[in-house]
């Protein structure tokens, strides 16, 4: 037993573990069922189970049934996530329990094939748009980063910002009764509070300006912090539930990434322009148009299929806002 256990390291057993049990989730298995599948010995696999217990998943243990994972159980994992995966969805998931910041990490390895996916639990330097810092507190949310390698022109990359913010509502409307809008470009919603925010961050070949590589990270949250989002934005910031749901980080990131890659890949026909716009929380709406010269007042009136914005002035001018130094603010 020693040997074919000196051939199974202690992370790969707890992975094994974890597997199984979302497999099983709710149904006990015996130590020594586990220990069998495995090839390993009942003392590694209880090793393992209070590793994982550690690290959050509510495992329970009862003598003479075994262990399961509890059904109420919300903790991310790659296994976890894996049962909602659609079988076409082309990523590879790696999930940290703290990490500075997924896309930052996830540059440090563009050199790695499309589809590699950073999930993390916490992050202690999350980025946000314009430089500004994104909170993500241990638990209550999920950060997560996509590294993409289209074949697309260089003005089109903002569009995979878009993509992510329909994905985002989508997974939240299939896993709960909410009803998520988005503030063009890219942060949603819900009852007025911001859940989520998107950062695209790409990379352009300096021969034709086509993209080397693009980052698109998300930041959702999940849950409110136990103590609360601080003053400066607590009534910026607000969460998707007021209370925990058994295993939705894995079903909401997991669709996200579903549903993302199906409009990637069906780029061309830019379904997502219209579910898009189905949920724009600024159509029709006084808007605030802010540059560096400062804001204008003016009416959102449409967005088009490049995802600008076209808006109406006081004084009856017009104008197609792109991303980048423009924000705006509803009225």
């Amino acid at each position: 037993m020693k040997n074919k256990e000196s051939r199974v390291g202690n992370m790969a057993v707890r992975d094994e573990i974890i597997k199984t049990l979302e497999e099983n989730r709710g149904t006990y298995l015996s130590g020594e069922q586990l220990a069998k599948k495995l090839s390993v010995s009942r003392a590694a696999v209880w090793k393992a189970i209070r590793k994982l217990q550690e690290d959050g998943f509510a495992i329970e243990g009862v003598n003479n049934k075994g262990y399961k994972l509890a059904e109420d159980t919300d903790v991310l994992s790659v296994q976890g996530m894996a049962k909602y995966l659609d079988v076409e969805c082309p990523v590879r998931l790696e999930v940290f329990r703290c990490i500075n910041s997924t896309n930052l990490a996830l540059r440090e390895r563009t050199q790695e094939e499309e589809g590699l996916v950073l999930a993390a639990m916490e992050q202690t330097n999350g980025l946000g748009r314009l430089g500004r810092s994104f909170m993500s507190p241990a638990n209550t949310g999920i950060y997560f980063s996509i590294l993409l390698k289209p074949q697309i022109a260089n003005q089109e990359v903002t569009l995979l910002t878009t993509i992510a913010a329909v994905a985002v509502c989508e997974a939240i409307e299939k896993y709960t009764d909410k009803k998520p809008q988005i503030k063009w470009v890219n942060d949603i919603f819900i009852d007025s509070h911001k859940v989520c925010g998107i950062l695209t961050q790409a990379a352009f070949q300096m021969e034709n300006l086509d993209p080397e590589y693009v980052i698109v990270g998300i930041g959702i949250n999940l849950y409110m912090p136990t103590e609360g989002f601080g003053k400066e934005l607590e009534n910026i910031a607000g969460s998707v539930l007021q209370e925990q749901s058994g295993d939705i980080k894995n079903k909401i990131l997991a669709e996200t990434l579903n549903r993302y890659f199906y409009y990637y890949k069906n780029f061309a026909k830019k379904e997502f322009i219209a579910e898009y716009k189905k949920r724009s929380l600024v159509l029709g709406k006084g808007i605030r148009v802010v540059t560096k010269d400062g804001e204008r007042k003016a009416t959102a009136l449409d967005i088009d299929d490049m995802c600008h914005l076209l808006v109406e002035y006081e004084d009856g001018t017009r104008e197609n806002l792109s991303t980048g130094e423009i924000s705006i603010r509803l009225q």
